[in-house]
C-alpha cells in the first residue's frame, strides 16, 4: 500500500552541524557530528489521518507510512548497525488534534559498546494536540556488552488525547554471556497535561554496582516490559480490562512470566512484565495493548484489521 501522501521533507541541516562547506569539528576520537533526527507531524486530512510533515537526518528515516481503517500505521527505520558511542538520537512526534497513529520499528534497537562516559543518548518528545492518540510500539531495547544509553522521553497531552507506549529491555546477547554485562542504562519518562506534570519515572541501572539478583529486584528474571497508557478518558473498567488481559497472558505464555498492572497518580496505568525472554513480554504487553484499544479507543484489537 502506498505511503501516505502530504509530506514534506524539509533538508535544513540538522541541529549541531557545522554550516556548508565547514568541516565537522574533531574530538580526540574523530569528527563530532550533529545529533540524527527525526521530527514527523500527523494531522487529519478528508477524514484520514497522514503524515503531514518530517524531516530526517541519517541514519534515522520513517521508511514506511500505511493508511489503515482506523489509523495511520508508520514503521521507523535506523540504516545503521545500531547506536554506536557518541550517538545522540532525537526524534519528535507531533499529532494535531483527532489524529490516530501507530508507530513501530524495524526490529530491535542495539546499543553498542562505548568507552566509558562516552555512550549513546536517544530523546524522545511526544506531542498530542485535543483527542489525538499515538501509539508508539517499538521493538525491545537490547543492550550490548560495556554500552550505555541514556534515555529521556517527554509527553505532553491535549484534552482527550492517549498516548499509549511499550518498552522491553534486554540484558544483552544471552546466547554471547552478556546478561546484565551492559555499564549503564538511565532512563526517564515525564508526561504533562496541559503544561501540568502528571506522571515521572526513572530507571537507573547499573549491573556492576547494583544487586540485580536480590529479592525484590530481578531475582532470577532478566528481561523487564512496560505498557504505559495515558489520558483523561482513562477510568476502572480500563484498568481492570488491561490487567486480566495480562494476567491471563502471562499465565498460558509457554515459560511463564509475572505480569500486573496499576493506576498512576493522575490519568495513567502502568502494565509491567517480568522473565527471561523478550518474545514473552511482548506477548503480554501486547495483549494488554489489545485490551486497551477495545475498551478505551473502541478500535479493532490489530492494526492490520479491515
Amino acid at each position: 500500500m502506498p505511503a501516505a501522501s502530504s509530506m514534506r521533507i524539509d533538508d535544513r541541516a540538522p541541529a549541531g552541524a557545522p554550516p556548508a562547506g565547514e568541516p565537522a569539528p574533531a574530538g580526540p576520537n574523530g569528527p563530532l557530528l550533529g545529533p540524527a533526527r527525526l521530527e514527523a507531524a500527523f494531522a487529519v486530512r478528508g477524514g484520514r489521518t497522514v503524515l503531514s510533515s518530517k524531516l530526517h537526518t541519517a541514519p534515522l528515516k520513517i521508511a514506511k507510512a500505511f493508511d489503515r481503517p482506523h489509523e495511520l500505521a508508520v514503521i521507523v527505520m535506523d540504516a545503521s548497525p545500531g547506536m554506536l558511542a557518541g550517538d545522540r538520537y532525537e526524534m519528535e512526534w507531533t499529532a494535531e488534534k483527532g489524529a490516530r497513529v501507530y508507530l513501530t520499528n524495524q526490529g530491535h534497537t542495539r546499543v553498542h559498546p562505548s568507552p566509558p562516559g562516552r555512550g549513546a543518548l536517544l530523546m524522545q518528545r511526544y506531542t498530542l494536540r485535543e483527542e489525538a492518540c499515538i501509539q508508539a510500539m517499538m521493538e525491545p531495547l537490547m543492550l550490548y556488552r560495556d554500552a550505555e544509553l541514556d534515555a529521556r522521553t517527554e509527553v505532553e497531552l491535549g484534552p482527550g488525547a492517549v498516548w499509549l507506549s511499550s518498552e522491553i529491555l534486554c540484558p544483552g546477547r544471552a546466547g554471547r554471556g552478556e546478561r546484565f554485562a551492559f555499564r549503564r542504562y538511565d532512563s526517564e519518562l515525564v508526561v504533562r497535561r496541559g503544561g501540568e506534570p502528571i506522571f515521572r519515572s526513572r530507571q537507573h541501572i547499573e549491573p556492576a554496582k547494583h544487586r540485580i539478583a536480590a529479592p525484590g529486584a530481578w531475582e532470577d528474571r532478566t528481561h523487564i516490559g512496560m505498557l504505559y497508557c495515558f489520558s483523561d478518558r482513562l477510568d476502572t473498567l480500563h484498568l481492570e480490562a488491561a490487567r486480566e488481559a495480562a494476567e491471563q497472558a502471562a499465565a498460558t505464555v509457554p515459560g511463564g512470566c509475572l505480569a500486573g498492572a496499576s493506576r498512576t497518580w493522575r490519568h495513567g496505568i502502568v502494565v509491567m512484565a517480568a522473565g527471561d525472554a523478550a518474545w514473552r513480554l511482548q506477548r503480554v504487553l501486547e495483549a494488554a495493548w489489545r485490551a486497551l484499544r477495545r475498551t478505551l479507543l473502541a478500535m479493532p484489537e490489530t492494526v492490520w484489521t479491515e
